[in-house]
């Protein structure tokens, strides 16, 4: 297909819940942040509608998110249904690992592709401090139980912060050298909460220490559309990927849509807009979608700043 005919977007985010079981130091403060209503929180009937207007209009992939995704009741049921819709080539989700182990098997069952689990350390004293109430042998399993189950490639998501766990990057390179997983580099995001000068690792630093000790071979770029690049490591069970949107921005391919957990549908996690959708038929739908989409090519963006972003953290909006 031709790039000016392809549609705007083919890849819709849903964040099912704004509630986690980890308190994460970069994420929210120790006693968590305050939490949306029950009640607006999105239904899974409506957020259904959402999912068939999005494959109206081109999308064909969707990623189930959070919060933690996997505490909501009914996930599992979510992801069957999904799985079921005509126009959809694949469902994922993205989970921080600790209930996964129990998951994984239903997860498969019920339809789900593929799994990415965020991990920012590997220690197991530093992964308790991190997340405050994580226990790293519980996202090891969680790892375990979606390679067997077969949900691959299982990609484990690592922001490497200076300071924090920059001195990790040989230990999650021999990681994926010695399991079937990508692991992926990510650069540090500019969000207000963490201040648009926040420090980071940047894509060569990464990159030049993993290649003193591993033989890397550039794969290319995820399939899909994705925003990694990917290195084949020489004589290794995984590889390695890094998501670069500050030395590598990738703002003028994206092809996502991302629907909150609130009901506000957004073409950017950059973006001032949204549009509640959660009482909107599918026409509607269908034409929010289409003026979303002239949003964002209109606003022809090289790299994303957060200067005027409704979210202040993934939290608000979903990984």
């Amino acid at each position: 297909m031709d790039a000016r005919s392809r549609p705007v977007f083919e890849y819709l985010r849903i964040s099912v819940t704004d509630r986690c079981n980890l308190r994460c130091v970069y994420c929210m403060p120790p006693e968590g942040v305050p939490k949306i209503d029950h009640t607006q929180i999105l239904r899974y009937e409506t957020i259904l509608n959402v999912v068939d207007a999005a494959v109206a209009e081109g999308v064909h992939r969707v990623r189930i998110t959070g919060g933690e995704p996997l505490v909501r009741r009914g996930v599992v049921g979510l992801v069957h249904q999904l799985a079921g819709r005509p126009g959809l080539d694949e469902v994922a989700l993205t989970t921080n690992g600790v209930l996964l182990g129990d998951f994984a098997g239903p997860l498969k069952e019920a339809g789900l592709r593929r799994v990415n689990i965020s991990l920012d350390s590997l220690r197991p004293d530093r992964f308790a401090r991190i997340t405050r109430l994580g226990h790293i042998e519980d996202v090891l399993a969680g790892i375990k139980a979606a390679i067997t189950h077969g949900l691959t490639p299982v990609k484990i998501n690592v922001v490497i912060i200076p300071g924090e766990n920059d001195d990790e990057i040989e230990d999650f390179g021999r990681f994926a050298h010695d399991h079937p997983v990508v692991v992926r580099f990510i650069e540090r995001m500019p969000f207000q909460a963490a201040c648009s000068e926040a420090p980071f690792v940047s894509q060569e630093q990464v990159l030049d220490r993993l290649s003193a000790f591993l033989a890397l071979e550039r794969e290319g770029n995820e399939p899909g559309g994705g925003p990694a690049e990917v290195y084949r490591i020489a004589g290794g069970a995984g590889r390695v990927g890094f998501i670069s949107s500050r030395t590598h921005p990738f703002c003028r391919s994206c092809n996502r849509l991302r629907l909150t957990a609130a009901g506000q549908l957004m073409p950017c996690l950059d973006s001032p807009e949204g549009v509640a959708v959660a009482d909107l038929k599918i026409e509607d739908l269908r034409r929010v979608i289409r003026d979303l989409a002239v949003a964002k090519r209109a606003h022809g963006k090289t790299c994303a700043r957060f200067d005027g972003a409704r979210c202040i953290s993934l939290s608000d909006i979903g990984g």
